[in-house]
Formats: C-alpha cells, structure tokens, sequence
C-alpha cells in the first residue's frame, strides 16, 4: 500500500474570504489528483484556521503558500517553499502542484 506524501501551504490575501478558501480548495485538490495529502492553514478574515503544527510542517515534503499578504516564515526555514498568489492558485492550481512534483520549489533559507 502505497502512503501519500505530505505537503502543508497557507492561503492567504488581503481581503481574507473568497480567494483564501478557494485558493485552498484548488490546490487541495490537485494534490490529491498527485498523490499528496495537504493541510493548507487559511489566513482569512475570520482569522488562521487549521493552523500548521510544528509537526506538520516538519513531515512536509514541501510548503506551498497561495498568498497575497506576509505570513510567519521563519517556521519553513530549511524547507522547500513555493509561493505563489491566491489567485495562480486558484487558475493555475494544477501547475502550481506539478512545480512542486517537479522538485521546482526552493529551500527558504533567509
């Protein structure tokens, strides 16, 4: 039995309703579609919701983060981070998941 790989992002944009949520829901989808499991944490108006542990991220074959404001980066240091806005997400979600199959995301090493 083959186990899923695990991915984690964030989804975020200034407005915090339509797009993060959509923006997750994509790229959810579309991992699936390439046999990953992804927790994406929202950064919406009502707040950060399914936040990331210390965990998740550590399991993480890599972070995508669909988002149009600053989130806390420092937790994915050392871990390949691709960032793209919500709404390359949302249009282009399956892309955005084939770079990170693609090995295109880069370590974030401030």
């Amino acid at each position: 039995m083959n186990e899923m790989k695990k991915l984690v992002g964030v989804a975020a944009c200034p407005a915090g309703i339509a797009h993060t949520y959509i923006a997750a829901e994509t790229l959810i989808k579309f991992a699936k579609k390439h046999g990953y499991d992804l927790k994406m944490e929202t950064n919406g108006a009502g707040g950060t919701e399914n936040r990331l542990t210390e965990e998740d991220i550590e399991e993480a074959e890599a972070i995508v983060l669909a988002v149009d404001t600053m989130v806390e980066m420092e937790r994915f240091r050392g871990k390949p981070v691709l960032t793209v806005s919500s709404s390359d997400a949302i249009h282009r979600g399956e892309q955005v998941i084939q770079q990170i199959v693609d090995g295109k995301a880069e370590v974030y090493n401030p």
